[in-house]
Order: C-alpha cells, then sequence, then structure tokens
C-alpha cells in the first residue's frame, strides 16, 4: 500500500495475531514479547498506558498515545488517559464523542485497525471531524486508530499519533495484531478496577453526604417529640403518649443508623483521623457513654453494674472516637440482652494498659460465628439475634477505631447464656500491647 494510498483515508485489516513466520527484526520481536510478558502484571491504567508508550518507541512512531472506551450502552466514545511528549495537549482525557455516524463505529464493527497518514487531508474533507482538528492543533500528522477487543468483544480503542505524516505502515498493524488481545485485556482490567474505585468512592461521599444531612433533622424530631410527649405544649392522653413514644423511638433508630453509616463513610473514605491526648478516661470517656445509653437500659429495666477503679487515670487516645467505641459496645450489650437481665461494665488499668470489658446475660453466639464478627455489615445469624434491629457497622467501626488506637479487641460467648466484647489499649500510644 502506497502512501498516495492511505494518504486521505485508511488502512484497515483484521487485527488478528499473526504467525512466527513473520519476519521481525530481532528489536521488533524482542519488544513485543516484552509487552506481552510484563502488561499483564501492571496495575493502574496510567501504569499500562506509560509503559506501552515508552516500550514500543523503537517499533511504533509514537509522539502521542490515548486510549478510549465505549460507553453508555455503546452510544458514547470517551477519552480516558493520553500520554505525549509535547503539550500543550487539546485533545486530553475526558472528550467524548458520539459513536452513531462517526467513522470509528466501522472500526468496532469490522473490529479493523485504520490509519491516516495525512491528518491535515483527512481533517478537510471531514470538517465535522472535531477530535482531528484539535489533534492538528497539537501538530499531528498521522494516526492509528486500533481497537481494544476481548475475547472479540470491543471495549475501546487505543490511538497512536505522529507529529510526522506517512508514519505508519502495514507492518505496524500486523506488529499491532501481533499483541492486540493482551493489550485489550490488560487495559479493559485496569480500567475496570479504576471504575469501581470511583464508584465505591462516590458510594462513600453519597453515603457521608447523605448521613450527615439526615443527623441533624432526626435530631431536631427527637427533640420535638419528646418536647411534645412531656407536656412542655399541653398535657397528652397516656394514647397519644405511646404514640409519641413510637415515633421517638424509630427516629432515634434512624439517628443512630446515620450517625453509624456516617462514620463509616469517614473510615472508607480515609478521612477519619485520630486526634489523641493525655485525658482522663473515666470522667472524658466512660461517664458520658454510660449517660448516652442510660435510658436504654432503664427502658429494658436492665440491672447495670460497674466495676470501675476509685480514681480517674489518664490514657493518651481520642476521646471522642473512644465514646463511639463505648456506646457500641455498652449498646449492644443493651440491644442483645435480656429485658430484665444483666449487663456488666469493667474497666481495670494495669501497668502499661487498660483493659475494657461488656458482659451481659443474652442469646451470646456460638463459637463458629465469632469469625463473622468485626466485619463490615455482617450479622450473625440466629433467630434471637436477627430480630434485633442491626446495621452490621457498629463493631466493625469498633475494630477501626481501637485499632487506630494500637489496642485489640476480641468477643467470647457461652451461647444461650451471656457474650463479652473486650479490648485492651495501651495508656501511652509509645506503648505496645501485649501479643500484638
Amino acid at each position: 500500500m502506497s502512501d498516495t494510498d492511505t494518504a486521505n483515508i485508511l488502512y484497515t485489516a483484521p487485527a488478528q495475531g499473526i504467525s512466527g513466520d513473520e519476519p521481525f527484526s530481532r528489536e521488533e520481536a524482542g519488544s513485543l514479547d516484552l509487552i506481552n510478558r510484563k502488561i499483564a502484571g501492571l496495575g493502574s491504567l496510567v501504569e499500562v498506558i506509560e509503559f506501552l508508550f515508552t516500550s514500543t518507541q523503537e517499533i511504533f512512531p509514537c509522539d502521542r498515545i490515548g486510549v478510549a472506551f465505549i460507553e453508555e450502552g455503546g452510544r458514547r466514545l470517551k477519552l480516558h488517559h493520553v500520554t505525549a511528549n509535547y503539550g500543550p495537549l487539546h485533545l486530553s482525557g475526558g472528550y467524548s464523542a458520539d459513536l452513531d455516524g462517526s467513522s470509528l463505529a466501522a472500526i468496532f464493527r469490522d473490529g479493523t485497525p485504520r490509519i491516516i497518514n495525512d491528518l491535515s487531508l483527512y481533517a478537510s474533507t471531514h470538517p465535522a471531524s472535531e477530535s482531528s482538528a484539535l489533534l492538528l492543533k497539537e501538530g499531528v500528522r498521522s494516526s492509528m486508530t486500533c481497537p481494544l477487543l476481548v475475547d472479540g468483544r470491543p471495549v475501546g480503542v487505543m490511538f497512536r499519533s505522529s507529529r510526522k505524516p506517512s508514519a505508519y505502515t502495514e507492518r505496524h498493524v500486523l506488529m499491532h495484531g501481533a499483541i492486540a488481545e493482551r493489550i485489550g485485556q490488560a487495559v479493559e482490567k485496569a480500567y475496570r478496577i479504576e471504575q469501581l474505585s470511583d464508584a465505591i468512592n462516590s458510594y462513600m461521599e453519597m453515603l457521608g453526604f447523605v448521613s450527615h444531612e439526615l443527623k441533624s433533622p432526626l435530631a431536631s424530631i427527637i427533640t420535638l417529640a419528646k418536647t411534645f410527649r412531656d407536656g412542655y405544649f399541653g398535657e397528652i392522653s397516656a394514647e397519644h403518649r405511646g404514640i409519641v413514644d413510637r415515633i421517638v423511638k424509630k427516629a432515634e433508630y434512624l439517628h443512630n443508623l446515620s450517625a453509624e453509616y456516617l462514620n463509616l463513610s469517614r473510615f472508607e473514605s480515609g478521612k477519619m483521623r485520630i486526634t489523641p491526648r493525655e485525658v482522663p478516661f473515666k470522667s472524658e470517656v466512660i461517664e458520658p457513654s454510660i449517660d448516652i445509653i442510660l435510658p436504654q437500659i432503664e427502658e429494658k429495666k436492665i440491672r447495670f453494674e460497674k466495676d470501675l477503679p476509685p480514681g480517674d487515670f489518664s490514657l493518651t487516645c481520642d476521646p471522642e472516637l473512644m465514646k463511639i467505641v463505648m456506646v457500641n459496645l455498652l449498646g449492644n450489650a443493651v440491644k442483645y440482652g435480656n429485658d430484665g437481665g444483666t449487663v456488666r461494665l469493667a474497666v481495670a488499668p494495669a501497668g502499661d494498659i487498660v483493659r475494657v470489658s461488656v458482659w451481659n446475660e443474652g442469646p451470646g453466639f456460638d463459637s463458629a460465628q465469632k469469625k463473622l464478627l468485626f466485619r463490615k455489615f455482617s450479622r450473625l445469624d440466629s433467630p434471637d439475634l436477627m430480630k434485633r434491629k442491626g446495621s452490621g457497622i457498629g463493631l466493625y467501626v469498633t475494630w477501626n477505631i481501637i485499632v487506630l488506637h494500637r489496642g485489640r479487641i476480641r468477643a467470647d460467648s457461652e451461647k444461650g447464656q451471656w457474650a463479652e466484647f473486650s479490648f485492651e489499649l495501651p495508656l501511652n500510644p509509645d506503648t505496645a500491647v501485649p501479643g500484638k
């Protein structure tokens, strides 16, 4: 095929693998083998594209390489990443174009690469091609567009561009064919991982936003309902008081749930930071946590026993995070404990550590279920436990906070009798917990 043949339009040929009899030079064969061996082990999409750009310079004319993916059910092509040895770039990541009616549609339909060896002439005969005009502004004069195929399924395209005219030949298409499937697999894998990571981050941001926005209105509903229930606006009947009590309980449940999801989103997004300082642990963490849970204890007529040291003691920790831990553990002990049963809190500083345990009478759990504890969204599959509302988040957040404090947490139980959750923390962050 002469340059005249390809000056305006395109070379197309099936991008299939080629036989071992193809007369590749030693340099070409070595580069192709390196790509086939190395590319599958690369991580991010940027790493994949950078590797292709640098490792094929000797066998492919290339001043610029870009990768675009099919989106919106095959209706749109979006340029995801570009690497070039010049600047500025006018056609960069994020640019998108509709596929319907475009010349790229034929590439996906036929599964064949395309060469344009005179981009100026091509642009003059295709004035609607915005991407060609942007590439010309960058000084690009030749391009080779290759479909990215995985098991014969088109997932996107790879653009190689040169600032020299007539840069690409059939031989370059054949060399691309030798590595096309491996490139397609590596690029799609990296892209899907990136998409999943972006989706998780977006989910966590949304979760944090919604949870944050719910907390204040729910707190207002609870306050107003309690004010109404307690007769501030005038006496109400016992029947109406019972209705308001139900409103308060449901709103409190949603308020607590939104707080748990907000904490989860902070941990998952990496925004949760520990701010340790030396605090009186009993008065600043333990006692405020008990005050929060006390109404639930009284409502269930639970006998609450405390085994606390006579005086206060100092612990270097983040008191707000540790209050989350204590409220979670005490709240679970009440929620999953028997009505009229016992909940016991013990706090014991000893040497360089403090040990805190929360014990309750209740259904407990068997040893086989212990491995499910402290996992995100995990709840124990027991009829006695599942009938009590829970999100499966509290213990996961608790575990995270304890780990941030260089501590350890454990759970023990005798099924049908009791359950106990305990943790140990170093009194000073520079002190290691024994056994860690």
